[in-house]
């Protein structure tokens, strides 16, 4: 997955204090990383993958 076109977004509940992640959309999947180490790794979810993820948070 290509990450270097990503354009990353993070929630608008987080505040500056907060331990929050970014998400950018691929044109093959999703990519994450956290917010405070911009430089870091990142996760790659392909779409179902990440569906699956979503939906499972959404069940807890």
């Amino acid at each position: 997955m290509d990450r270097s076109v990503a354009v990353w977004r993070k929630s608008s509940r987080s505040d500056a204090n907060s331990q929050c992640v970014e998400v950018a959309d691929l044109r093959d999947g999703v990519a994450v990383r956290d917010s405070k180490d911009k430089l870091g790794p990142t996760l790659a979810f392909d779409a179902r993958d990440w569906r699956m993820f979503i939906d499972s948070l959404k069940s807890n």
